[in-house]
């Protein structure tokens, strides 16, 4: 990883330079292959106040650069805040690249799987489920669960073991087969 540092309109001391080395440091720890680093400090005055800026421009290899630009009054917190907007930046790609990464064709047809075998499999496989339908009800119980929800018609198995529909007629009366 290259790193540049320069300084606009203020003279970079060693303990700038050691405090933005050991920041840019911070960001190998996401992999993420790092070309180069370029940090630009510069000291401004807006309002009659002075404040310093730092720029970041972070260069990646087969990804876009990342580029952060932060103000304050004060020239270490600018570099620090610069450096955690950096890393958060950096995290976002990362964890990026490695919940969306591509499947590759070889891994597709490793896991390729004959579905004529399956569907065969499937097929074959019964599942006992004893349905409430054939219990037998009372037509009373079953025109009062008719009238309480908005079904048209409820089939049903009486308790002489005959099939029976109860349905809603036009009238709004109720019928019986």
């Amino acid at each position: 990883m290259n790193v540049s540092l320069t300084g606009r309109h203020l003279e970079l001391t060693d303990a700038i330079k050691e405090h933005l080395n050991t920041s840019i440091e911070t960001l190998t720890k996401y992999n993420m292959d790092i070309i180069s680093v370029n940090a630009i400090v510069s000291a401004q005055t807006k309002k009659g106040k002075e404040h310093s800026v730092v720029e970041f421009v972070i260069n990646l290899a087969h990804k876009n650069s990342v580029i952060i630009k932060q103000n304050d009054e004060d020239l270490y917190a600018a570099i620090d805040l610069a450096i955690s907007r950096a890393q958060k930046a950096l995290r976002r790609m990362h964890d990026r690249e490695i919940t969306h990464h591509k499947v590759g064709l070889n891994e597709v047809k490793a896991e390729n799987v004959d579905l004529k075998e399956s569907i065969q499999e499937q097929e074959d496989e019964i599942v006992p489920v004893e349905l409430e339908l054939y219990k037998p009800r009372e037509v009373e119980d079953v025109l009062n669960d008719l009238k309480e929800s908005g079904k048209m018609f409820e089939i049903f198995i009486d308790n002489e073991d005959k099939t029976r529909v109860l349905y809603k007629r036009n009238d709004g009366r109720f019928g019986l087969y």
